[in-house]
């Protein structure tokens, strides 16, 4: 499903049990400096990831002060965020202008907050200019969190250079079927540079038949139940897209890569890191 860019103003763009991805939940707040942004959101953890700007997070009797690095867009240095815990309060002061993304994943316990800061960034290269699937993943609630979140997995992935492929070798993660697959909804919020660039969004739902294709643009927004699921940038544009992924029944990740495309795993260099990360 595509949700076309538009001013949400402040409302969640997926909001809790989704009808198609119950398992995530996002928001965009924007803030101008000295405003503040209250949420509580039961049955869900969050993660606060300023895209631009600076901002203090209090929640839960803690202060995370001066969240955020980044200036003109999220190309812009690092990311940092605060994770909260499930139904408990948080409030977000702008210290700049700023826009915010909130990722969240269903999830029954409550846990405790903390931040991530640009040096707890778990990075990950893959990929090749010549198989055109080059590409940086910056993780911030990934692997190396594992044992403070309960079901969300939180990323920032960027192409690198001007076009090519991402999310290939094509995988989906519907199905709840250890050791080969797990169920996963997956949303994504797409930023273009420049910003008038735009990429293709392909799903398809069952290995060799015609699936769907969706035209992205800055700021849309992808949400994916179920298939395979490789997206692309425009030749002479780079793409970014902030990732959330909720688990049904686990966090880990276990991807199931398309069996017709299957054998270019062994073609992409890094492809194995990569789905180690994811955990």
């Amino acid at each position: 499903m595509h949700i076309p860019p538009h001013d949400n103003a402040n409302r969640p763009i997926v909001d809790t049990d989704h009808p198609l991805v119950p398992y995530v939940y996002f928001n965009i707040i924007r803030l101008t400096v000295g405003q503040h942004f209250d949420y509580r959101v039961a049955g869900y953890e969050t993660c606060i990831v300023p895209a631009t700007g600076t901002v203090t997070v209090d929640s839960a009797g803690q202060t995370f002060a001066h969240i955020g690095n980044r200036g003109a867009d999220v190309w812009d240095g690092d990311p940092e965020g605060v994770y909260i815990p499930t139904d408990t309060a948080a409030r977000i002061t702008a210290l700049t202008d700023c826009e915010v993304f909130i990722a969240g994943a269903q999830f029954a316990e409550t846990l405790t907050p903390f931040a991530v800061r640009a040096a707890d960034i778990d990075l990950v290269q893959y990929g090749s200019d010549d198989t055109k699937t080059h590409r940086k993943i910056k993780h911030i609630l990934g692997a190396a969190h594992h044992d403070r979140v309960g079901r969300l997995l939180v990323s920032e992935l960027y192409t690198v250079g001007a076009g090519g492929w991402s999310g290939f070798p094509s995988h989906k993660h519907d199905t709840d079927r250890l050791p080969d697959e797990t169920r996963h909804d997956e949303c994504y919020n797409f930023r273009f540079k420049p910003d008038y660039g735009s990429g293709l969004q392909m799903l398809q739902r069952i290995d060799n038949e015609p699936g769907d294709a969706y035209h992205i643009m800055n700021r849309s927004t992808v949400l994916i139940d179920k298939g395979y699921h490789p997206c692309c940038v425009l030749p002479g544009y780079e793409m970014y897209y902030f990732t959330i992924l909720g688990g049904q029944s686990q966090r880990s990740l276990k991807q199931y890569f398309q069996p017709t495309h299957a054998a270019q795993l062994h073609t992409i260099p890094g492809i194995m890191d990569m789905v180690a990360k994811f955990k």
